[in-house]
């Protein structure tokens, strides 16, 4: 016996190349990040946004002045009742992601979550599931993976500048107090290592294909007492072909590292201002040279999702994908704590 929310995403999906309608759920001011989802949407995926779903009417007014003609609603579950959408976008605090995304593909909705996919693997696990038995896209907002460097990077290691990797260092931080907002609260946003970190650890996972053996974590909370989130928090990584990687993000570093380093058996990079400091050996002389960083294109993504939505293109960012970015966080924090290395869930290994 079918479930209502397979016949839902099958009437999705039989209809999606006629028409498709999104739906932002949260248009908080921070970033406009609202605006920008609904207008790559549109401008890159071409899906319409027909339907905004936030808690405060002075945002959902800012939303019809982004998107004039749309409805609004303060409640995701009176959203969920509007058979115009077909994707729903979530744009929330991080701790809502896992309960809104699973009540939207529940409801036979398509998904893209902003990252982090979520705070917990128990939380991705349950998404990933439900999105595969109602034949549903579930996918995270990882525009990054269209950053310049991350673009000259991966294109250096294909066309083998490197040789074999074995080492990769990743850094971001600095030293200062937290903006004092939901992003430093860790019962919100999880902690310190699902912003920015959730990129990093994407684009790492991009970039070594190999299974993670264990992680081991470093977590400190050592001077912001005032915020819930930690001060610094690291991940060392191994890869079962043997790669090891090294990841940090600090909030209380009085001096600061590149954002990569990674090690090969022919060269290395390190990254700078407009682009990586190549550096090799050749014939015992020790030569130096430049990598540009190509050019960033994050609406790349969602052009990529309305490919897939639209015309059965590939998704890009698989959800088991980032998945494995929240396994390895949790890894961390675990090992922190046990002080000794973690596996991942079996299920993401």
């Amino acid at each position: 016996m079918q479930t209502e929310a397979y016949m839902r995403a099958r009437s999705i999906k039989m209809t999606a190349k006629k028409q498709m309608g999104a739906a932002l759920i949260g248009y908080g001011p921070a970033f406009n990040m609202g605006r920008l989802h609904g207008q790559s949407l549109q401008e890159q995926a071409g899906i319409p946004v027909v339907a905004v779903c936030d808690t405060d009417r002075k945002r959902l007014t800012a939303a019809q002045e982004d998107f004039p003609g749309i409805a609004t609603y303060t409640q995701v579950s009176e959203l969920l009742q509007d058979d115009k959408v077909n994707l729903c976008v979530i744009i929330l605090p991080h701790n809502l992601h896992g309960p809104v995304g699973l009540q939207c593909l529940k409801a036979g909705r398509h998904v893209v979550l902003e990252k982090p996919m979520c705070i917990t693997t128990a939380e991705a696990k349950a998404m990933v599931d439900t999105a595969k038995a109602n034949k549903l896209m579930l996918t995270v907002f990882h525009n990054r993976r269209h950053d310049g460097d991350f673009l000259a990077l991966k294109k250096a290691v294909a066309d083998g500048l490197l040789g074999e990797i074995f080492e990769v260092e990743m850094w971001a931080g600095g030293y200062g107090a937290p903006r004092g907002w939901w992003r430093d609260k860790k019962e919100i946003s999880g902690g310190a290592f699902y912003d920015w970190g959730a990129h990093y650890l994407d684009w790492l996972l991009n970039l070594i294909p190999s299974p993670v053996e264990n992680v081991t974590g470093f977590f400190h909370k050592l001077v912001w007492k005032q915020m819930t989130n930690e001060d610094h928090v690291q991940a060392v990584i191994r890869f079962q072909n043997g790669v090891m990687a090294n990841v940090q993000m600090s909030g209380i570093a009085h001096h600061s590292l590149p954002r990569w380093r990674v090690l090969g058996t022919k060269g290395a990079l390190v990254s700078g201002t407009e682009g990586f400091e190549y550096y090799t050996t050749e014939n015992s002389l020790h030569l130096e040279g430049f990598l540009k960083y190509q050019e960033s294109n994050w609406g790349e993504f969602y052009r990529l999702v309305g490919e897939h939505l639209l015309k059965d293109g590939e998704l890009e960012v698989k959800p088991e994908e980032a998945a494995r970015v929240i396994g390895i966080i949790e890894s961390a924090e675990k090992s922190s704590q046990s002080h000794k290395a973690e596996k991942l869930p079996k299920w993401l290994q």
